[in-house]
């Protein structure tokens, strides 16, 4: 329920802040008129009656690429042979075990 009501209280916040710096433009542009009630032994009736009508303008947002000059620095990495220790394995077949099959890591 928490969440909901923060949710509702952060949307109304964005909206009047978006009214408020002119992206959203609302006019009314047709007033409201309430119904015609008659009530009569048969029940209650209500006949006519309008209701408001508005435009709304907003602005845009363009998202887009362009150029620029940025500084980046530049990284060169030069390969070096150094010998470091790598696993090894060794499997013996059955019923061949004075020849192992080795795989060594170069």
């Amino acid at each position: 329920m928490r969440a909901v009501l923060l949710i509702l209280i952060l949307a109304i916040v964005t909206l009047i802040l978006a009214v408020a710096s002119g992206f959203i433009d609302i006019s009314q542009t047709r007033e409201a008129k309430a119904p015609q009630v008659s009530a009569t032994g048969n029940g209650i009736t209500a006949s006519g009656g309008q209701s408001p009508a508005f435009q709304v303008e907003t602005g845009s947002v363009q998202v887009g690429t362009g150029t620029a000059n940025v500084a980046a620095p530049t990284v060169s990495i030069e390969p070096k042979n150094t010998q470091v220790p790598v696993p090894k394995v060794t499997v013996n077949r059955p019923g061949a075990q004075t020849q192992p099959v080795t795989n060594s890591a170069q």
